[in-house]
C-alpha cells in the first residue's frame, strides 16, 4: 500500500508540485471505487491530474468536455443505422473507460449531467435496453470552475451525493510555483510518466480496504458526526445514508493507507470534510453565515472524541 502511495505521489511531483494531500485523497477515492469532484479556479492542473492518474495505472483515459449541446448519447453511446449496411449499429460513448474526465461538468444541462448517474453508482450503461458493463477500476473526475456562474447548471443532489469527494488544490505557494517552472522548462514532463500500479494491484486494494476493522467506538464517533449534520439549524438537509457509507469506507482506507488495519479518531476527522461537506444543503440562515466546510469543522468540534489506545481498537 505504502510503495503504490508513494510510487503515486513521486509521479504526480515530476509533474505537478504540492500535491500530496491532493494524491492521497485521489488514491483514497480510487481504492474505495468512488468518484471526484474537483472545484478549483481554471489553470490549477485538474486535467493534468486526471491524465497523470490515468497513465500512472496504465488505464483508459477519456475526456469529455461538457457543454450546454451536449447530449447524454454523447456520454453514454447509441445505436445507429447505417445505411451502407442497412442495419443498426451500436457505438459506445466515451465511458467506456477507466478514468473518465467530465470536464466542467456544471456547464451542460441538467438531462446530460443525469446521465453519468447509472454510470457512477452501477457501472453500466444501458443503451435502448441492452445493459453494457464497465470495466473496473473505473473512476470519473468530474471538474467545475467555482468562479462562473454564467452559463452554468448547478449540479443536483442527487448528482453531488453520488461523489464520493469533493476536493480542490488551490494556488500553489511560490517555491511550488518556481519548482514547476523547473519541470516544465525543457517540455512536457507528463510524456515521460510510466505506470507504477497495476490495474490488478488497485483492484486489490479495493478488496483489502474492505478488511480494515472499525472499533464500536470509532463507529460510534462517526455516526454522532453524521447526524450532528441532521440537527443543524444552519444545514436544511443534512448528510445521508449514501453518504454515511461513504464516510465509513473513506476513513478505513485512511487507516490502510496510513499503515494499519485498524481506524483511529484521527483518520475520521481527517476524512470528514472531503467526503461530507459537499453533501449538506445549507439553510438560507446557513448561507449567510458560515461554508459548508466551515461547519463541518464546527461539527467536528463540538463533537466528543473517543480516547482508545491503539490496541484497543481491535
Amino acid at each position: 500500500m505504502n510503495e503504490s502511495l508513494q510510487s503515486l505521489k513521486k509521479n504526480v511531483h515530476t509533474v505537478l508540485t504540492g500535491k500530496d494531500r491532493l494524491v492521497e485523497l485521489v488514491f483514497i477515492a480510487m481504492i474505495c471505487e468512488g468518484h471526484l469532484l474537483m472545484e478549483d479556479v481554471p489553470g490549477t492542473g485538474k486535467t493534468m491530474m486526471a491524465k497523470l492518474i490515468a497513465k500512472s495505472i496504465k488505464g483508459r483515459f477519456t475526456r469529455v468536455q461538457f457543454t450546454p449541446d451536449l447530449l447524454p448519447s454523447d456520454i453514454t453511446g447509441i445505436k445507429f443505422f447505417n445505411p451502407k449496411t442497412q442495419a443498426f449499429e451500436l457505438q459506445l460513448g466515451p465511458v467506456m473507460t477507466n478514468v473518465l474526465l467530465a470536464d466542467e461538468i456544471n456547464r451542460a444541462t441538467p438531462r446530460a449531467q443525469s446521465s453519468l448517474l447509472e454510470v457512477m453508482e452501477e457501472r453500466q450503461v444501458t443503451i435502448e435496453g441492452e445493459t453494457f458493463a464497465i470495466e473496473k477500476p473505473f473512476l470519473v473526475i468530474a471538474t467545475q470552475n467555482p468562479i462562473e456562474s454564467h452559463g452554468t447548471f448547478a449540479l443536483p443532489e442527487a448528482q453531488m451525493d453520488r461523489f464520493f469527494m469533493q476536493i480542490s488544490s488551490g494556488y500553489p505557494t511560490f517555491d511550488e510555483e518556481k519548482e514547476m517552472l523547473h519541470l516544465h522548462r525543457s517540455g512536457n514532463p507528463l510524456e515521460k510518466i510510466q505506470p507504477v500500479i497495476t490495474k490488478q494491484t488497485l483492484l486489490t486494494l479495493q478488496g483489502q480496504v474492505k478488511q480494515i476493522h472499525v472499533s464500536e467506538a470509532v463507529e460510534h464517533y462517526l455516526l454522532e458526526i453524521v447526524r450532528a449534520t441532521r440537527d443543524n439549524t444552519w444545514i436544511a438537509n443534512g448528510v445521508s445514508p449514501r453518504g454515511t457509507l461513504a464516510f465509513m469506507r473513506s476513513v478505513q482506507a485512511k487507516a490502510l493507507v496510513s499503515g494499519r488495519d485498524y481506524v483511529v479518531p484521527e483518520d475520521v476527522k481527517s476524512m470528514a470534510v472531503p467526503v461530507l461537506a459537499h453533501r449538506l444543503v445549507l439553510s438560507m440562515e446557513g448561507e449567510l453565515h458560515a461554508t459548508k466546510r466551515q461547519i463541518i469543522d464546527d461539527v467536528l468540534e463540538h463533537t466528543a472524541v473517543p480516547v482508545e489506545s491503539g490496541a484497543s481498537q481491535k
